[in-house]
């Protein structure tokens, strides 16, 4: 059986990508960073080209490889100027570097380092507060805490569910996610479950599953 493609990093990049962009300052800084994003995409999404006829072994430590050498850039850069916000690279260059963050799970010290200097320019308009609240779901699964947002999910396989992992004062979710923009939970899981089945629609099918499990959403 074909293995299953987990969704979460590559759609982030399409969720966050959407919208107006501002001009970067430092254009050099957001051209680069737009380029190692697709580096970091090719390690994280779906495997295709020479990548797709990898082992599971070689997929991984080709990732790893990414990751790591990303991580090395980003530290560079946030030894230099913290986190970058709009007003530095622009929206989607300061959305390029919250992603690559994202993957830097070896290292949960710098992810932290990164969240509480991200807080700042949240505040000042200057960040994305939806990346936030991924990051901030992503260091409290990374450190064993229960996540705030909902943001990290894993898959039933036997349903194509998005099912999000263990939560905070779980009945209060949506006013936490309503605060800073966000759509409810069960609408972004739904969005989770289906873009799932679309990427794994052959694997799916086989099982006899025809279309992902949708929870019912009032937004």
């Amino acid at each position: 059986m074909k293995k299953l493609v987990f969704t979460t990093a590559l759609l982030l990049v399409v969720y966050y990508y959407a919208g107006a962009q501002q001009k970067p300052v430092n254009q050099a800084l957001a051209d680069s960073l737009a380029q190692w994003t697709i580096l970091d995409q090719t390690a994280a999404g779906p495997p295709h080209g020479k990548i797709k006829d990898m082992s599971a072994a070689e997929k991984k430590r080709y990732g790893d490889s990414v990751f790591a050498l990303n991580e090395k850039r980003l530290k560079a850069i946030f030894e230099r100027y913290g986190y970058p916000g709009y007003s530095l690279v622009g929206k989607k260059g300061s959305n390029d570097f919250w992603l690559m963050t994202q993957h830097c799970d070896k290292d949960v010290a710098f992810q932290e380092k990164v969240l509480a200097a991200m807080r700042a320019k949240v505040d000042l308009h200057d960040a994305d507060a939806k990346n936030f609240a991924y990051l901030t779901d992503r260091v409290r699964v990374n450190t064993g805490r229960k996540q705030l947002y909902g943001t990290q999910v894993t898959y039933n396989v036997d349903s194509c569910q998005a099912v999000p992992k263990p939560l905070e004062d779980s009945l209060h979710v949506n006013e936490r996610r309503k605060q800073i923009g966000m759509e409810s939970l069960e609408s972004y899981l739904n969005w989770m479950s289906q873009m799932h089945f679309e990427m794994n629609k052959a694997v799916y099918e086989k099982k006899g599953i025809y279309h992902a499990k949708l929870v019912p959403a009032n937004d």
